[in-house]
């Protein structure tokens, strides 16, 4: 995530950072780089401006020039800075007094709005509450039996007229379904277009009218940075939507749509959505998100995207194996598939300070899971029972039998080595803190290592 904007501007700040004494001259000549950083980012020119005017108006106030640290003082000052052009603080989603409460999703052809619906629907099905799912997009091809397809991998109702051409018949029909079936949410995915024209303007208007939403979700492709914008005050204007959602943040994108979005039309940003599986949707948090183009982590939703996909149960047996020393490969096999529920590796180390520099120039390796279940899975129980007979013979055969080298198969071996003596080296209470506040097992954050 931001992979290339957080590596440019973690070193800016290490420059400045490094500025025993500020002086209007090398403010400017730091601004200067932040000011193409941004630009490099695809973020609107504009907000380039009004953001390194305040933060140099800010640079040269009284505290800082009379600062010990003046340099750590500037950083902060972007950061907060930051903090602010993409909102503040969190801004969670509203529901209406009645029943049921509609969410209105909007936005381009190929944003991820049908993704993102039942992604949505998902979530809000872990906080209590009981939605439903509305199929209006009736022109892209497939697009109805898509979301029932992924309805029913998360098992809520979709809802669909067959045949039924009229949108907002669909809509006012969704309502009398969501109230007789008492789902208290109504989540509606609308048609989309290549780019934006009257009809499909004047489609989404019709419904907005029909149902009175309590939120309008704007949802934009984040990959598309300055079109992103503008296509947003494009729907703004027509619709006065109540919220962003940023998808594909996963991919190779540079940041602009983030920071930009939220200035251009002064709604909050709500959800990002990082990667294909159903679970990976987060609430957009500025202060995290500022943390993490800044090269600082954002380790709190690391933890808290840990407790919330991890087994307790199967936490505790582990904690009491560490504490007896019978860690084995199947054990580990069970910390892996839970990891993998977090989402990809790509958007776990951009949670983990400094890890953006330290693998600069360093691939890192999506299918790096893939290849070691297949390693554990190819040992007989015995094996995995007991790591210590996996003599040369037996790692041969693991190796022709998982599609792996040797040499893999041995650089698993070594580290799981080297996690079972870490482990043995946890006092009880420290293992109890370390599984209560994290729930990840020591050792298993080595695996995102680029080899």
């Amino acid at each position: 995530m931001f992979e290339d904007l957080t590596n440019k501007f973690e070193s800016v700040l290490k420059k400045i950072r490094g500025q025993g004494k500020i002086t209007e001259k090398n403010v400017d000549e730091s601004l200067r780089e932040v000011r193409r950083v941004l630009f490099d980012a695809d973020v609107n020119y504009k907000v380039v401006n009004n953001f390194i005017k305040n933060v140099k108006e800010k640079s040269l106030g009284e505290n800082v020039l009379t600062s010990i640290t003046p340099g750590q003082l500037i950083v902060k000052i972007i950061s907060d800075e930051l903090i602010n052009l993409m909102g503040s603080e969190k801004s969670d989603l509203v529901f209406s007094d009645d029943i049921p409460s509609v969410i209105l999703l909007v936005g381009l052809q190929g944003s991820g709005k049908t993704t993102f619906a039942a992604k949505l629907a998902k979530h809000l099905k872990t906080k209590g509450r009981n939605p439903v799912l509305a199929a209006c997009d009736i022109y892209r091809p497939a697009a109805i039996e898509q979301l029932k397809v992924l309805g029913k991998q998360i098992d809520i109702p979709v809802f669909t007229i067959d045949g039924e051409k009229d949108a907002v018949k669909i809509s006012h029909g969704a309502v009398d379904y969501a109230r007789k079936n008492a789902r208290d949410t109504l989540i509606i995915d609308t048609a989309g277009r290549l780019a934006i024209d009257e009809l499909m303007m004047n489609e989404v208007s019709s419904i907005k009218k029909a149902v009175s939403p309590a939120e309008i979700l704007f949802i934009v492709d984040s990959m598309t940075g300055q079109d992103a914008v503008n296509t947003a005050k494009a729907f703004y204007d027509k619709l006065n939507f109540t919220g962003i959602v940023l998808t594909k943040l996963d991919g190779d994108t540079k940041g602009g749509a983030a920071i930009s979005i939220k200035s251009i039309v002064n709604e909050p940003i709500k959800f990002v959505s990082v990667g294909e599986k159903l679970e990976a949707i987060e609430q957009f948090y500025p202060e995290r998100m500022a943390s993490r183009i800044l090269g600082m982590g954002d380790i709190v939703s690391f933890v808290e995207k840990a407790q919330t996909e991890f087994d307790m149960t199967e936490t505790a047996k582990l904690e009491e194996k560490l504490r007896k020393n019978k860690f084995d490969f199947d054990d580990f096999l069970s910390q892996i598939k839970q990891v993998k529920k977090m989402g990809s590796i790509s958007s776990l180390v951009s949670m983990l300070p400094g890890a953006s520099n330290a693998l600069k120039g360093k691939e890192i390796d999506e299918k790096i899971f893939v290849r070691l279940e297949a390693i554990i899975l190819s040992m007989t129980n015995k094996e995995r029972a007991n790591p210590d007979i996996l003599n040369g013979t037996r790692r041969r055969r693991i190796a022709d039998g998982s599609g792996t080298s040797v040499q893999e198969v041995n650089r698993l071996i070594k580290q799981f080595d080297e996690m079972r003596k870490m482990m043995r080296g946890f006092s009880k209470g420290k293992m109890r803190h370390l599984m209560k506040n994290l729930n990840l097992s020591p050792g298993i954050m080595n695996q995102f290592k680029a080899n």
